[in-house]
Order: structure tokens, then sequence, then C-alpha cells
């Protein structure tokens, strides 16, 4: 049997009513929607304020959303409605498993799209917010269902209400859904390893879900004095320079304070916050932890793992084929790094399959086959 060819990242586009078609009847006030303002241009909304311009894109053309933003600028009418510029198989899961035929791909996962940017925005309102989230999380899992086996779903959660988010992997379990995305974030300005957490895990690790970390709205690990002259609501320029930094932090965290000891089951994905970094964060991690143990005559906490070892076994990364995930496979192993486009998005490319298959460079055998969807087999627990 050939193995599964699996893009572990790819989006589908939220309808325009998505979110009130799957709300909790008494939450029908605090959908989401998407509306168009005074001359034709679409907006993530609620209650009706505007909160995001919606994006049409398409792989590898980034300067058409900055021609779309200058001509909102300059007062224009939208040249058509957000129905007539989306393809069919952006927002419709049975056209997008007949791309996947086209692309040569067994199988994607499929995280939100307009999903990425509104959750902290929310924030103020967490009856509100979690109304909204488990309103994605039922149109990710129909999608699952129309899918018929090849649109692996990304449940959309917050952390912020441990008892909320149990109870809601269970429901993405029961659904068919073996993912769930969740910011690498302090949680009420606490790290991840607060023992608050420790149901949700243990959650995660009883319903056999994955948690993962990707690119989405959440409070950055970096000083906000370093954003100043940036007025960019979601996509700050250095956010984007340094993606790794909040997964780095958030599982540097999670393994030194033994939130993964505590439960070896956890699998953790990280998706579209780069990989180049991960030789170095795994030289660091054993070594700084060696060199603390010195200087203080014992470990920062007792671990029956080295530090490293718990990121191998638990974690997965997947690699953008710009970074060339060949030579990162040589450099950590076979059993890291997955295969990820980011298709449809402008950063993501046209052809994952071709694109793969280059970034994979002189991977043969078991390498490539994990690389090419064996990891991604394993974060999904197939």
């Amino acid at each position: 049997m050939a193995p599964q060819i699996i893009d572990v990242d790819q989006h589908l586009f939220e309808t325009r009513t998505t979110w009130i078609d799957h709300i909790d009847p008494g939450f029908r006030a605090d959908a989401l929607a998407i509306e168009d303002d005074e001359r034709g241009w679409p907006w993530v909304t609620w209650r009706g304020e505007r909160l995001y311009p919606v994006e049409i894109q398409h792989p590898g053309h980034p300067e058409e959303v900055g021609e779309n933003r200058l001509a909102m600028e300059r007062g224009e009418p939208a040249p058509a409605s957000y129905e007539e510029l989306l393809p069919p198989s952006y927002a419709s899961p049975a056209a997008r498993v007949e791309d996947l035929d086209r692309m040569g791909l067994d199988s994607t996962v499929l995280f939100p799209n307009f999903g990425l940017v509104w959750g902290e925005m929310l924030r103020s309102d967490p009856p509100a917010q979690t109304a909204n989230l488990r309103a994605y999380n039922r149109w990710a899992a129909a999608a699952v269902t129309e899918g018929k086996g090849r649109l692996h779903g990304v449940g959309h959660l917050t952390l912020s209400d441990p008892e909320w988010a149990v109870a809601e992997i269970g429901r993405l379990a029961s659904d068919g859904i073996r993912l769930a995305m969740v910011p690498p974030a302090p949680v009420n300005g606490r790290p991840l390893s607060q023992p608050d957490l420790d149901p949700v895990w243990a959650a995660f690790c009883d319903h056999g879900v994955a948690a993962v970390f990707h690119v989405s709205e959440f409070e950055s690990p970096l000083h906000p004095a370093w954003y100043e002259g940036d007025e960019e609501k979601v996509d700050k320029l250095l956010d984007s320079v340094f993606l790794w930094a909040a997964p780095a932090v958030a599982l540097a965290n999670m393994i030194l304070n033994g939130t993964l000891d505590r439960f070896p089951a956890l699998r953790i994905g990280v998706v579209e916050l780069t990989a180049g970094w991960v030789p170095t964060f795994l030289l660091h991690i054993d070594g700084a932890s060696d060199f603390y143990a010195l200087r203080h005559g014992g470990p920062y906490k007792k671990l029956a793992l080295r530090p490293s070892e718990y990121f191998l076994r638990q974690v997965r990364v997947a690699a953008l084929p710009y970074e060339q995930p060949g030579t990162l496979v040589e450099q950590v192993g076979e059993d890291m790094f997955m295969f990820g486009s980011d298709w449809p998005h402008a950063e993501g490319v046209a052809d994952p399959l071709a694109a793969g298959t280059r970034g994979a460079g002189r991977l043969e055998g078991r390498a490539l086959d994990q690389l090419m969807g064996g990891n991604a087999a394993w974060l999904l627990g197939l």
C-alpha cells in the first residue's frame, strides 16, 4: 500500500453565514458574519462592528492583497461580490476534494481562514467568544463528513475557560475531528504549564485529539514597545519575522515544567509557524537546562527524559517548501517534520505536491514518506 500524501496546512474559507447557521439559538445576536460596507467590500463583523477586511487570496500573489487595500482606501467600489470572487474549492468541501485529486494529494488538514483573525477580538465577551468557536467547530465537522475521510478539520479552541475546553474537545472527537487549534500564549496571564490546564491536556489525551499551534491572533511573546509604528491589527511585521518565537516559548514552558512528562500521550503540532528554528531549539533547551542544573546544584524540575527528548517524542512541526525541509530532516531526523502548503493563502504555494517534492530535496524511502504524510498521520492519530 502506497504511503499517504497529506498536506498538513490548507484553509477552508467560511461563508457569510457560517456562524449564524451553526451558533446556539440563544447567541444568534452575537454571531460573527461577513457583511459588505457601503462600497461593497466585505468585512468580518461582530454585532455590526467591522473587525477585519475579507481578503480573497491566491497562492504566490500577495500583491493582490495590497492592491485591494489601496483600492479600499481610495474609496473605490469592490470589483465583485464575495461569492463571485471566491473560487468554489475555497469554501466548498466537495470542491476541495476534487482539487485534491488535481493536486495529487490523498488528504489535507483544513484550518480556519477568518478564524485566524478574530479570536482575541471577542475576548471581552467570553460567552459570545465560545459560542462562535463552537459554531465554527460544527461547520468544520460538517466539512469532515462531506470530505469522506480526505478532509481533516481543525477545531478552534480557547483555553480561557478550561471547563468549556474540556467539553468541546470531547464534542470535537465525537464529530470526527482529530486536531484542535490553541494559542501558543499565556492563558489569563498564566503559562500553559499551569496546573489549572491539566484537565485540558488530559482531555486531549483521553479523546485522541492533538493540540495544534498555528498562525492566528494571540498575545505575542514580544514586548509591545517593539511594535511602535505598525498599525496593522493582526499581521504585524515583527510577528512575521519571529513566527517561531511563540511556539518555541510555549513548548519550552510545557517541557521544562513537566506538562509533557505528565501527559506522555499528548500530541502537539506546530503549523505555519516555521520550522527552521527546531535544530537550534533542541540544542539550546538541553544546553540551557544542563547549565542551569550545574549552577543550581540540581535540575530546574526533575524530569524522566532530556528536554529535547520530549519534543522529539510528542511534537511534529510543519515546514513550508521554501524552508528546504529535506535539509531539516537530515539535521533532526525522520520523525519530526510535515509537509504543508498553506494553500490557498498568498504566502502559500499553488502546486503543493510539486513544491513539497522540491523542498524534500534528496530524501527518499521512509524519510520522504514521513515528511510527505507519515508524520501528519501520526499527529492525526491515524
